[in-house]
């Protein structure tokens, strides 16, 4: 389960509610996206202790329960992730040094790049972004985006990331939009050797609005148990949207009732 942006809905980063997503839902990965460039991002005017405080409290959560944690750079407006690059840089030395040690921190370095970003822009901005983490952290597993808001996976299969290890590429789909064309992809990536992470998805448009299209959402899951491939639900928040899983009338952070629920949230659970 993937977290709505954490300077707009810092509250869903909670003990209770953390541990709910292990031991109710049975989640084995949260994911902690705290955007760049957006009002209140962490390289336009936001609050980078705050962000950053609030990023550690989510993955030291996480240590507790045993999940698995992505820290997440969600670019987005920002387009190409060699905009921020020096903070990012900085920004994942900091992660990796604190987390080093624990194999179940995973970072993701580039939402979605888009906006005409290439795989060489975004490929040459990972290997510099990798290689601060790896000076900290050697073998944690690190998630590339790819462009076209994270659907150009056969870009980076025929051009991957060979400096380095145990390096995962990024797919992104909204079930009503994305559907044969895009699942073929995966699976011929997936056969030319590319490791596909699904790091964010939802069972509605690519807008995070619109109908649930639950045959397109089933028939992605099929093909990712089908290939072992890892998924994480957009998102843990009351957001008046399709794509939340809670709906827009429940405040509660935690403790959340089959009616406290959206369909996407019902769906998911």
């Amino acid at each position: 389960i993937s977290t709505h942006g954490l300077a707009w809905f810092p509250q869903y980063v909670n003990e209770q509610g953390i541990k709910e997503i292990k031991e109710v839902w049975q989640a084995e990965v949260v994911r902690l996206a705290m955007y760049t460039a957006e009002y209140g991002g962490y390289c336009t005017g936001g609050d980078k202790d705050a962000l950053k405080k609030l990023v550690k409290e989510g993955v030291e959560y996480a240590i507790k329960y045993d999940l698995y944690v992505i820290i997440d750079w969600h670019i987005l407006s920002d387009n190409n992730p060699n905009t921020y690059k020096e903070e990012a840089k900085a920004f994942f030395d900091e992660m990796s040094e604190a987390y080093k040690d624990y194999p179940n921190v995973i970072y993701e370095i580039c939402n979605e790049p888009n906006g005409g970003t290439s795989w060489k822009d975004v490929k040459s901005y990972a290997e510099e972004v990798i290689a601060v983490i790896r000076e900290n952290d050697e073998d944690n597993i690190i998630i590339v985006g790819t462009p076209n808001w994270c659907q150009y996976v056969d870009q980076a299969a025929a051009d991957p990331i060979t400096s380095y290890d145990n390096i995962m590429y990024a797919l992104h789909y909204y079930a009503a939009t994305h559907k044969d064309d895009l699942r073929k992809k995966m699976v011929n990536a997936i056969n030319a050797g590319l490791p596909i992470f699904v790091s964010e998805y939802g069972t509605c448009d690519a807008s995070g609005n619109g109908a649930i299209d639950e045959k397109q959402a089933n028939a992605w899951v099929e093909e990712m148990d089908r290939y072992g491939v890892s998924y994480v639900a957009w998102n843990l928040s009351n957001k008046n949207e399709t794509s939340a899983l809670i709906n827009s009338g429940c405040n509660k952070v935690s403790g959340f009732s089959w009616d406290d629920l959206s369909a996407s949230g019902k769906w998911l659970f």
